[in-house]
């Protein structure tokens, strides 16, 4: 196959922006997009000259600093990029990785560092972070999902979330609701997002992450284990244990594959070795 040598740009990289726009993707994944392929514009030389030797080089950096799954995602992003601007020769595949059978213990978030969160944040006087965590990890929703949590639908006990060209219908517990509404009162919150900055926008996924970070010293829980995400995790291990019904949890959770949710079902480590041990098999 011919080799292709190419110069990227500014522009180019605004122009797959607005693609991507169009294309109607998330405000999350478009940024999440963004901000993988700019990674990969400041490791290129000073001429930002691209061929397939440069890519490979790259996704050998990225294996050294992140795990075969972030790695693979970055690939996507940037794949899709090259092939937004026609240079499908400089695209590398990405690694294969054999599914786990159990989730990893140093990165599982359980109940009960969840509750220790929450007290740490109640404790701070982080009453808004606290019913952050408590609204993500009672729902299930994606933290770009926020959004969707408004004084309207706390009054209705519901949320209609769209996300990734998909309607969902949330339903919020009634606990929830009432801790919702209290707090859209405490606030002065008369309409539209419950959760918001002092400027009246949507709270920064970032800000977020940032904000659960901080309580970890004082919660006494690994930093690694501490991010949204993990609290949509530990919503989908809960559901499944009690219901065991992965179809209406893909549901749930939006997903599109079934296979997506099994990962987020995993027993623990130390779950797997009872189940095992359970078996009786040794004489």
């Amino acid at each position: 196959m011919k080799n292709v040598t190419c110069r990227m740009n500014d522009t180019m990289i605004r122009d797959f922006v607005c693609y991507l726009t169009k294309e109607e993707k998330s405000p999350a994944t478009i940024e999440k997009y963004q901000r993988d392929v700019r990674a990969f514009y400041k490791y290129l030389n000073v001429d930002k000259t691209v061929d397939k030797e440069i890519t490979i080089a790259y996704k050998q950096e990225l294996i050294k600093a992140y795990s075969p799954a972030s790695v693979n995602s970055m690939l996507v992003s940037i794949n899709r990029f090259l092939g937004f601007v026609g240079w499908n020769d400089c695209q590398v595949k990405g690694l294969k990785i054999q599914r786990r059978a159990f989730a990893e213990p140093e990165y599982e978030l359980s109940r009960a560092e969840y509750q220790r969160l929450l007290e740490a944040a109640k404790n701070t006087k982080k009453e808004q972070l606290s019913l952050v965590m408590e609204t993500i990890c009672a729902t299930g929703i994606r933290v770009s999902e926020l959004e969707f949590i408004t004084l309207e639908a706390a009054r209705i006990g519901r949320a209609v979330v769209n996300c990734k060209g998909k309607r969902r219908v949330i339903f919020l517990p009634a606990k929830l609701t009432k801790k919702l509404l209290g707090f859209a009162n405490q606030r002065k919150v008369s309409s539209g997002y419950i959760f918001r900055t002092r400027k009246g926008t949507p709270m920064n996924r970032t800000r977020i992450w940032e904000a659960m970070k901080s309580l970890c010293q004082a919660a006494g829980v690994p930093r690694e284990k501490v991010f949204p995400h993990n609290l949509r995790h530990l919503f989908a291990r809960c559901y499944y244990q009690l219901e065991k019904d992965i179809v209406h949890l893909a549901d749930i959770l939006g997903h599109s594959d079934v296979n997506t949710t099994r990962i987020y079902t995993r027993e623990s480590v130390l779950v797997h070795e009872r189940q095992i041990a359970r078996l009786g098999l040794i004489i």
